[in-house]
């Protein structure tokens, strides 16, 4: 990534992220919007990098997405105890993107595959690792702003991981069709960043995992 992208990423970043952490916050009719917005252009895309072949996968990704969306709207239900779990849920893969583009960048030679040319093992092991920040950070400060009360256990430890792990495959699987499609990014909506599926492609497959893991009460 060279300092001119780095630069609109970073700007797009800090402009976008409090906007959105402040619609999740106080659940308004602005949060519905919001997932209808990302719902329409993720499918736009997904559409976009796939349209000269329309097959069973085509169909499989529209329903991926779809269900995802759903998800994350179940997730963020309207008690402070969901708001403290969606939230670690989505933190956990911004600071697992955010490790993996740090430990990539200085440490990362060996490649994990040619699907997508940047992912390296250092970059792996430094989204595990900071994937673990969130529900650390979240344990000192979730009774001060939320009034409820985080356990810090391993249960949470061990699950901060395999969403890094579901976020991390989930951005191969987008990646794939991508390259399939000779494309760098499924759009430009977000200057730095491509488009909308761009950013979310390790959510989709995460609020999958975690909303079905939260039906069986284990989050």
């Amino acid at each position: 990534m060279n300092l001119k992208e780095l630069k609109y990423r970073t700007i797009t970043s800090a402009i976008l992220l409090p906007i959105v952490i402040y619609i999740v916050l106080i659940n308004s009719i602005f949060f519905p919007i919001l997932l209808l917005i990302v719902l329409l252009f993720s499918i736009y895309e997904w559409f976009a990098i796939n349209k000269k072949k329309v097959s069973i996968i085509f169909v499989l990704g529209f329903l991926f997405i779809l269900l995802s969306i759903s998800l994350a709207y179940y997730l963020r239900g309207d008690s402070r105890e969901n708001l403290l779990i969606f939230l670690w849920i989505v933190f956990v893969c911004i600071f697992s993107d955010v490790g993996g583009y740090v430990f990539g960048n200085f440490f990362g030679r060996k490649k994990i595959t040619k699907i997508s040319p940047n992912k390296t093992y250092a970059g792996m092991y430094g989204s595990f690792l900071f994937s673990i920040f969130p529900i650390i950070i979240l344990y000192f400060f979730s009774y001060k702003l939320f009034g409820v009360n985080l356990d810090l256990n391993w249960k949470y430890i061990l699950l901060s991981l395999l969403f890094s792990f579901t976020c991390q495959a989930g951005d191969i699987i987008v990646s794939y069709f991508k390259r399939q499609n000779k494309l760098k990014n499924t759009g430009k909506i977000l200057p730095g960043h491509g488009g909308i599926l761009d950013r979310i492609d390790g959510l989709i497959f995460v609020f999958i995992l975690a909303g079905f893991l939260q039906f069986l009460k284990f989050i």
